[in-house]
């Protein structure tokens, strides 16, 4: 499973970065320290991907916590950031689902990318109020807000749309019930109320023909999830989902996931 799922993150990480908001990244980044090396906690960093993005907006030495549950995941992250100069990395291997007090203390930023829509609006407040308690500011890249397009348009594509929405929401990785595509307007409610600054920016994957195999892996994962939410649509769902890798073998397919970035400074 392990190697599967790094497999998918190097994927999409291209993706990822293509769609993140270089402009609020921009403004979070410049509400920290510069009179010593900021220290940032990565949450849920799988290989790396957040930290290898945020490299490139920072300058100067920084202090790395990186966090997540797989051993395997956080052992090629550290071996993939010691290329890059001036970052100090210590990795904690932890399940997230209660939130650790020590992760927030002392830290200047906290961030994670493809997270907040897995998680439980109560999981969302606690970390508003870790974050106030610890005055750190947050960066949070690339949460799903329940939209797609597809291009050559089929006619289930919102019906799919609708049971992938059905689906996050019925779901729960270990943090309560997932907040699903609501999970943006959540946060920055929860921010909000913890006396935050907050700002939203769009951050959509934009997938040309030229992504076929990252818009292949993307319908399958869709068609899994609205099988599992309808069993009695399989027959439909199966013939959507041919029709769609049709359009990706034929590099005619375009699809746009739209997601939100959500950076949050003390007001």
């Amino acid at each position: 499973m392990a190697e599967s799922l790094s497999a998918w993150l190097a994927l999409r990480e291209p993706a990822d970065h293509a769609a993140r908001s270089a402009p609020l990244t921009r403004t979070v980044l410049a509400q920290l320290p510069r009179d010593r090396p900021p220290r940032i906690v990565d949450l849920g960093t799988g290989t790396g991907s957040n930290v290898r993005y945020l490299a490139r907006h920072l300058s100067g030495e920084t202090h790395w916590l990186l966090v997540d549950r797989d051993p395997a995941l956080l052992s090629e992250a550290s071996r993939a950031l010691k290329s890059l100069e001036s970052l100090t990395v210590e990795t904690r291997e932890m399940n997230l689902g209660v939130l650790d007090a020590s992760l927030f203390e002392g830290r200047d930023l906290v961030t994670a990318s493809a997270l907040l829509d897995l998680v439980s609006e109560k999981w969302l407040r606690a970390l508003a109020n870790a974050c106030r308690a610890a005055g750190a500011a947050a960066l949070f890249a690339l949460t799903y807000n329940g939209q797609s397009r597809c291009d050559p348009v089929e006619p289930e594509d919102a019906v799919i749309c609708d049971l992938l929405n059905r689906h996050q929401k019925n779901n729960d990785k270990g943090f309560g019930r997932a907040a699903g595509p609501d999970a943006a307007a959540i946060a920055e409610r929860c921010f909000a109320g913890a006396g935050y600054e907050v700002r939203r920016e769009p951050s959509d994957w934009v997938l040309p023909p030229e992504a076929g195999e990252l818009q292949r892996q993307l319908v399958d994962g869709w068609a899994e999830a609205a099988r599992e939410i309808a069993p009695e649509q399989r027959a439909t769902i199966d013939d959507w989902l041919q029709r769609r890798h049709a359009h990706v073998v034929a590099r005619r397919s375009h699809v746009v996931v739209c997601h939100d970035d959500l950076a949050a400074w003390m007001a």
